[in-house]
């Protein structure tokens, strides 16, 4: 399997935005998405999405061109501020909220409506690697979001650490130590 993170988003490149799932592709992003798909070497047996609008948009142009449908995935963004309260703001306006949430560091901490806590987040991203079906379905691509592709990372680097405030600061300081750009891949081998 091969995580694959989105290209630029509206929210990536400083715009304010309305809901996470619905933010979209800036123009250099639309390009950043054709170039991967051109530039892929070998035809997937499968491709997947985050049903993220920008995931969704980064994954058609490898889907176009070997004629392959877009199956939906649960690898979408790790949504930890609750949508309502992030209507029309840009990720520095609400970059104290950011902090405050790392800061809690409280796994079981849900910011409001259609937040996920941190101990769901882990969760969904175990039972991406748990999931035996794509192990034998040859190169399967998927399309997610860059603190989803470093939880997989993160979970495979330390797979038995119980999830605890400890760990939660171990992994942000890990996200933010090595972020994951737009359009890299992560490929999970069989195990």
């Amino acid at each position: 399997m091969i995580l694959v993170r989105h290209a630029e988003s509206a929210a990536n490149a400083g715009l304010p935005t309305d809901s996470p799932d619905g933010i979209a592709l800036t123009a250099a992003g639309q390009r950043q998405a054709e170039d991967l798909a051109e530039r892929w070497a070998s035809r997937p047996t499968s491709i997947s999405s985050s049903p993220f609008v920008r995931a969704r948009q980064t994954a058609e142009p490898l889907a176009r061109r070997f004629g392959l449908p877009v199956e939906t995935a649960a690898v979408q963004e790790f949504t930890y501020l609750s949508p309502p309260r992030c209507v029309g703001t840009t990720a520095a306006s609400r970059r104290s909220w950011v902090l405050a949430y790392w800061d809690l560091s409280d796994p079981d901490h849900r910011d409001g409506p259609g937040a996920e806590t941190f101990r769901e987040f882990v969760d969904r991203a175990r039972r991406l690697l748990a999931d035996a079906t794509w192990r034998d379905r040859g190169e399967v691509v998927v399309f997610c979001h860059g603190q989803f592709m470093q939880m997989v990372r993160w979970l495979q680097e330390h797979p038995a650490r119980p999830v605890d405030s400890e760990a939660m600061r171990h992994f942000r300081a890990v996200d933010l130590r090595h972020p994951v750009e737009h359009c890299q891949q992560y490929r999970i081998c069989a195990g």
